[in-house]
């Protein structure tokens, strides 16, 4: 079994590609080979990754009170981004945008995809001037309560018009 863990966007050290790639094998001698290809590879892509990434990571998971604090603020970041998807399918929904919009509050994420065509993704940028990329996905940590009716309003124009 492998295992990649990330932790560039969760703690906030984007850049640093600081992560944890785990291998399970049923033995030593599947550890050890496995171990060998690693090394390979590692040695063929970066040798020596920088490893101030990885000294913040395993100090805020080591401390108990920076861990307990850096879960708390998760547990907030989480709330404001459901918030925010909640908000985002609600102000569609009630402006009676045709389509399906129930995917953005199952979705996880930082982003989400709304499922809105090229054309329409770039009509959002070019008219809205709201930034997505062109396949439809959204930031939605960029939704605030202050915006949220206005993607709405747009996306109600760019699907009903293009």
């Amino acid at each position: 079994m492998v295992i990649a863990q990330s932790f560039a966007k969760i703690m906030g050290l984007y850049g640093t590609r600081t992560g944890c790639l785990h291998f399970v094998c049923s033995d030593a001698e599947s550890a050890a080979r496995v171990l060998s290809q690693v090394k390979i590879i590692v040695r063929c892509n970066y040798s020596s990754p920088p490893m101030h990434g990885a000294r913040i990571a395993g100090r805020i998971l080591n401390e108990p009170s920076m861990r307990q604090q850096w879960l708390d603020e998760l547990v907030a970041v989480c709330k404001r981004m459901n918030d925010m998807r909640a908000a985002l399918r609600g102000a569609i929904e009630k402006k009676a945008v045709k389509g399906d919009w129930s995917h953005i509050t199952t979705q996880i994420g930082m982003f989400s995809f709304t499922g809105l065509t090229v054309a329409q993704s770039e009509t959002m940028v070019k008219k809205h001037s709201i930034y997505m990329t062109k396949n439809g996905r959204i930031s939605v940590c960029g939704i605030t309560t202050k915006n949220v009716d206005y993607i709405a309003e747009s996306i109600k124009d760019v699907v009903t018009n293009h």
